[in-house]
C-alpha cells in the first residue's frame, strides 16, 4: 500500500507540474478535437461506478510540427469538430493542456489530493509502527 500511495503522490506532482508547465510557457495554438469518448471504472459489487471523458485533439505547433494528445476530464461540451485553445510548452507539446488556466484551482486540487494521499501514507506507517512494536513487546515476554 506504501508503494501504491508513493506513486498516487508522484503522479498527482507530475500531473500538477506538466499542467503548469504548459499554461506557463506562454504558446499557444488552435487545436481541433478529433474524437471524445468515456472510460468508466468501479462497479463491481456494491461500488460506485464513476465516468472519465477523454478528448483528443490535434494542433501544429509554431515550428510546423503536427501534435495529436489525449486529455482526460474535459469539458462535455467540447465535442468532434470543435476548435479549442491549447497551451503547451515548447520542449514538449504532446503534454498540452486544453483547460484554461486556473493556477489557483490547480493548486487546491493537488493540495487536497496530496493531503488525503500523505493522511493514508500515514496511516499505514503508524500501524506498520504499531504492530512492529506490539510484536516485539510480545516475544519479549514469551519465555
Amino acid at each position: 500500500m506504501i508503494v501504491g500511495l508513493l506513486c498516487a503522490m508522484y503522479a498527482v506532482v507530475k500531473r500538477s507540474r506538466r499542467v503548469s508547465r504548459a499554461w506557463g510557457s506562454g504558446l499557444v495554438a488552435e487545436a481541433r478535437c478529433l474524437r471524445t469518448y468515456t472510460t468508466t471504472s468501479g462497479g463491481g459489487g456494491d461500488s460506485s461506478v464513476s465516468t472519465t471523458l477523454h478528448h483528443v485533439y490535434e494542433f501544429t505547433t509554431r515550428d510546423g510540427r503536427t501534435v495529436r494528445f489525449e486529455e482526460a476530464g474535459g469539458p462535455g461540451t467540447t465535442l468532434e469538430g470543435d476548435v479549442v485553445t491549447v497551451h503547451y510548452a515548447a520542449d514538449h507539446p504532446e503534454q498540452g493542456t486544453a483547460k484554461p488556466p486556473a493556477h489557483g484551482r490547480l493548486f487546491a486540487e493537488s493540495g487536497c489530493l496530496m493531503l488525503f494521499l500523505g493522511a493514508a501514507l500515514a496511516f499505514c506507517v503508524t500501524f506498520i509502527v504499531t504492530a512492529h512494536l506490539m510484536f516485539s513487546a510480545a516475544d519479549d515476554l514469551m519465555p
